[in-house]
């Protein structure tokens, strides 16, 4: 009887990139139904607790020779490196067993940047398969997974039509203002939740005091991840930028609207296979990314995301809502 495989799969961080792994776990555990454990950093752990195709979750934290003897001790078949930075190149050498590493297509992604020029024309989803093809796992291209908890709660009636709007991001560039928020709101009649982290308060409460709507609802720093995406789950569109949160909702039955500014969907991370419609309104500055992650805008300090119209997005709200 063949042996059954054990992988360990790494990828250390952001919220969204460790979402878009779910696919690649889903197929290796289909198709070979080999054991797979998750390295990631101890504060990203959550994210995949639910997903029933991993055996046991690692988090990466401060006591990292206790964790590599652990990881030693489990005796791996190989490794699938879908960070490939430093930190997991130490991580792999340590363990010592044959691994699969994620191209970063770093020269493609400096011509697309600098210049245009897109040879990368894919979603990094699919980067992830090219990882493994000498495996022969095939992406079933059923999606994004995301497992919410049934003893998930939230002091909301989720039972009504509402929107989710994320208003987050990880750099100021890649946030909608609150003028732009503000505006559409003003003009919609109809309830609709902001999320986001603690650190995206000051922005919801600003968006709330502009706004002549009075079916608003603010959960930024309210809500764990977990809620958050209950609250995705049970909405009927959800408005995002380029973060975590948009990747979340990809595996639901909302209709997703993304804004892209420094970033753009031809890096190749808007929302993948997504269960329903989605639309990207990108900025009309520039066709090119401005930066890798969206840290710097070539147009305005402030990202130039934020010379999106609002008549466009609401006019794309109703739309998608029709």
């Amino acid at each position: 009887m063949r042996k059954k495989l054990k992988i360990l799969i790494i990828r250390l961080s952001s919220i969204g990139d460790i979402i878009l792994t779910t696919p690649i776990i889903r197929c290796l555990k289909q198709q070979i139904n080999a054991d797979i454990d998750f390295l990631t950093k101890k504060n990203f752990e959550n994210l995949l607790k639910s997903n029933p195709n991993i055996t046991q979750i690692f988090g990466l934290s401060e006591n990292k020779k206790e964790l590599l003897d652990l990881l030693k001790s489990k005796k791996y078949d190989f490794i699938i490196d879908l960070q490939n930075n430093l930190r997991s190149f130490k991580i792999r050498f340590a363990i010592g067993v044959k691994s699969y590493v994620y191209s970063k297509n770093n020269f493609k992604r400096y011509l697309l940047i600098q210049f245009g020029y897109d040879l990368l024309n894919n979603h990094v989803v699919d980067r992830y398969f090219k990882t493994i093809k000498k495996l022969q796992i095939k992406n079933d291209k059923k999606g994004i997974d995301y497992f919410v908890r049934n003893n998930t709660s939230i002091e909301f009636d989720t039972n009504q039509d509402y929107l989710v709007w994320c208003i987050g991001g990880t750099h100021e560039t890649k946030k909608l203002s609150f003028i732009q928020i503000s505006d559409v709101l003003s003009h919609l009649n109809l309830t609709v939740i902001l999320i986001g982290s603690s650190e995206d308060m000051e922005l919801s409460q600003k968006i709330i005091q502009n706004t002549d709507s009075k079916t608003v609802y603010n959960f930024c720093g309210k809500t764990s991840i977990e809620q958050s995406a209950y609250l995705l789950k049970k909405s009927q569109l959800v408005l995002t930028n380029d973060t975590g949160m948009m990747h979340i909702a990809s595996a639901f039955n909302s209709p997703i609207i993304s804004f892209w500014g420094c970033t753009k969907p031809s890096l190749g991370f808007y929302p993948y296979l997504p269960k329903k419609e989605s639309r990207n309104i990108i900025t009309s500055a520039t066709k090119k990314p401005c930066s890798k992650h969206g840290k710097y805008c070539r147009y305005n300090n402030h990202g130039c995301i934020k010379e999106i119209n609002y008549e466009k997005i609401y006019n794309t709200i109703k739309e998608v809502l029709k």
